[in-house]
């Protein structure tokens, strides 16, 4: 309360008005109920005035603790150099990026080397292809020589056969026979060396074979790898020939929550260079007491609530809450003595950010009934006597005090046994400065004027 509504309470009983028209007032007065308040519209935006409606609340069986928010591993994506090189930048911090969007680029020396290796590899499965080709010509040659071979020791095993027989029957000439003879045997040596020179050909067509198949497998692996690295999945055939400088792109929606180097510079491999994040995965993280165990489990329903027990200033409304299931954590603290719990909300409210603090309403039971609830930061206390504030549903430029019978409370919600019913509202910001007003006055009613300074009574 400032320091001018303070002097102000302190000069109530100074305020005079002018004379005739207080008499005016005096003969037109007419008693108000004795504890009702006058709040016009310019006294309620002056004392920053605010309301909190009745609500039907599970105070007694529900457990409040406090947390934060956190994004869920999901939310979150790491984008790192392949290679070393150096980096160049495409977007800024907190820019909104899409998925498939350039993010930087990596000139790589690194690169260029992998470029001339798989470039080396498909030149040798080339050469390997082009000698294979050439072994296939060759053994076909070779079998079609190997053949004539044949046909030729054919002729003269039966040449031999013919001259054998004739001079067996006392004709032929003996060394017609020893000539054919010497050409089945030359033939018969020919084809000997031709079966060798089949082996040497086969070993050579395996040899290359083999080579082939090892550099296929090789290239394959070497183009897996570089796909790999650089996380992409070309649709042609020698693709890495035309990249000259690595380009990263985003990999989901989302906004760049840090970048770590500044543009241009030299980065190592494996060198984090920015981070991006999806702000609406968000979960709620609270720290429950290991003493609550035998209460919580799963499947719990759960309320997340803003810590601020106040509507005034444009601060968070009371109501705009978020629901959720509870979700134990896997394990605790034993220094601190709690354990972790989380929620993923349904929603997200608007005020709901990485890191923001707020509070868990857990309902411990579903069947337990619900009574009439208002903020607790909205009693005040006279002394011994918690006061309350209740909107006159009569006239909304009016509350009318009184002593609240109330319950059992969560530390932020209180129990309102009578007085209230489902729908009233009670004064929230403001109360305090409406007791101060009101204390040891209430028996005269009163207002307050547009300047926030109270008078007992009505003009």
């Amino acid at each position: 309360m400032n320091r001018f509504f303070i002097i102000s309470l302190l000069c109530l009983q100074a305020c005079t008005d002018d004379a005739g028209v207080q008499q005016s007032n005096e003969s037109q007065h007419v008693d108000m109920p004795t504890n009702h308040v006058l709040i016009p519209p310019s006294v309620q935006s002056n004392l920053g005035i605010t309301f909190a409606t009745v609500e039907r609340r599970n105070v007694t069986d529900s457990l409040r603790v406090p947390g934060k928010f956190e994004y869920l591993p999901s939310a979150k994506r790491e984008y790192r150099t392949m290679l070393s090189g150096r980096v160049d930048l495409k977007v800024n911090q907190f820019d909104q990026v899409e998925m498939g969007q350039l993010l930087f680029l990596i000139d790589s020396p690194e690169w260029r080397d992998i470029q001339k290796s798989l470039a080396q590899n498909e030149s040798d499965i080339n050469k390997l292809e082009k000698k294979l080709l050439a072994h296939v010509s060759i053994h076909r040659a070779h079998i079609q020589y190997k053949m004539n071979l044949i046909e030729q020791m054919r002729v003269w095993e039966n040449r031999v056969q013919k001259l054998e027989t004739i001079i067996e029957a006392g004709g032929g000439s003996v060394r017609e026979l020893t000539s054919a003879k010497a050409s089945l045997i030359e033939a018969q040596a020919e084809y000997a060396r031709a079966q060798e020179k089949t082996a040497e050909h086969e070993a050579e067509h395996a040899e290359t074979d083999a080579a082939l198949n090892a550099a296929l497998s090789t290239m394959r692996i070497a183009l897996e790898s570089a796909e790999a690295m650089l996380d992409i999945a070309p649709e042609q055939e020698n693709w890495w020939e035309d990249i000259s400088f690595i380009e990263v792109r985003a990999k989901q929606n989302g906004v760049v929550g840090h970048i770590d180097l500044t543009n241009g510079a030299w980065a190592d491999a494996q060198t984090t260079v920015m981070k991006t994040v999806q702000p609406d995965k968000l979960r709620f993280h609270a720290l429950g007491l290991q003493s609550d165990l035998g209460v919580l489990s799963n499947g719990l329903a759960a309320t997340i609530v803003s810590p601020a027990p106040t509507a005034s200033d444009e601060r968070i409304s009371l109501q705009d809450t978020m629901s959720g299931t509870l979700q134990m954590g896997l394990g605790g603290n034993n220094a601190s003595r709690t354990i972790n719990l989380f929620v993923t909300p349904e929603r997200l409210a608007s005020w709901a950010r990485d890191g923001v603090v707020a509070q868990l309403e857990i309902a411990l039971t579903s069947t337990s009934s619900e009574e009439l609830a208002i903020p607790l930061s909205a009693v005040q206390q006279d002394g011994l006597i918690p006061i309350i504030f209740v909107r006159n549903t009569n006239n909304p430029n009016e509350v009318i005090r009184m002593e609240a019978d109330l319950g059992n409370d969560d530390g932020r919600w209180v129990e309102v046994l009578s007085g209230v019913t489902d729908g009233d509202e009670v004064v929230l910001d403001g109360g305090f400065q409406l007791l101060l007003a009101t204390s040891g006055s209430i028996p005269k009613g009163g207002h307050f004027h547009a300047d926030g300074t109270y008078h007992e009574g009505e003009h």
